[in-house]
């Protein structure tokens, strides 16, 4: 990586290495110039540690997948994470329905369910994307100064990898649907609090600003999802009473 390429988990100040490799294979680990802390403790620590930092929302842990590491399967997540989003909604809306003929026009019909399940999944990721990055937009266009003063420039690409990743929790949609028992809706609503809890955690380590700021970005995006899938579900009956 490029020098300053990675930052203190404690402070957040830039770093140009995370470890100095001595002869003999001997590592130290580089210790801040500004805390006097290691800059980067989690490079010790086992994956399964560092995951469970990650779900309890701790700020080091963000900042080392974010910023000290070459994780690039925002991507494959985002995919995997849709998938599941789409597999909730189907599942849920045929789960009182079976069909034994594997030849039924049904069994088709809602395969491609499935398919408009996952767009309309994509759709609703797109929009609350859109909308956290529109209030932060205005954020900054009625603040010169969004982020506090060690601050991190408002790097678009940094901060959508960042959503993406941190939308990690929607995975446990299919196990909450695959037990499925009395208290699914309850389940369902804090695995929704969870992704938005990290969505926050993921702004703030990103941008290094305020909790209010971070909340704000959030909110504005889950508004804009909420209107897009008002706008989908209206569109769909607008057009399923010009049918009948």
């Amino acid at each position: 990586m490029a020098e300053a390429a990675f930052r203190c988990i404690e402070c957040n100040e830039k770093a140009a290495e995370l470890h100095r490799d001595y002869t003999n294979g001997i590592l130290k680990i580089t210790l801040c110039g500004s805390c006097q802390k290691p800059v980067d403790k989690y490079i010790e620590y086992d994956p399964v540690i560092i995951l469970i930092d990650a779900i309890l929302c701790k700020t080091q842990a963000f900042r080392h997948i974010l910023f000290n590491t070459n994780w690039d399967i925002h991507w494959k997540l985002c995919v995997f994470c849709l998938l599941c989003e789409a597999y909730l909604r189907w599942s849920l809306r045929h789960s009182s329905e079976s069909s034994d003929d594997p030849a039924d026009i049904i069994r088709y019909t809602k395969e491609w369910e499935f398919y408009g399940m996952v767009a309309l999944a994509a759709l609703e990721l797109l929009a609350f994307c859109g909308g956290v990055l529109l209030v932060l937009k205005a954020a900054a266009a009625m603040s010169s100064r969004v982020c506090s003063d060690s601050g991190v420039g408002m790097d678009l690409h940094l901060l959508l990898r960042a959503l993406l990743l941190s939308g990690y929790g929607k995975v446990l949609l299919v196990p909450a649907v695959i037990w499925e028992h009395d208290f699914l809706p309850l389940c369902l609503g804090f695995i929704k609090v969870f992704v938005l809890t990290s969505n926050m955690q993921a702004v703030r380590v990103i941008l290094n600003c305020s909790k209010r700021l971070a909340l704000s970005s959030v909110c504005g995006g889950l508004l804009s999802e909420t209107i897009a899938v008002w706008m989908c579900q209206t569109a769909a009956g607008t057009s399923l009473g010009d049918h009948v």
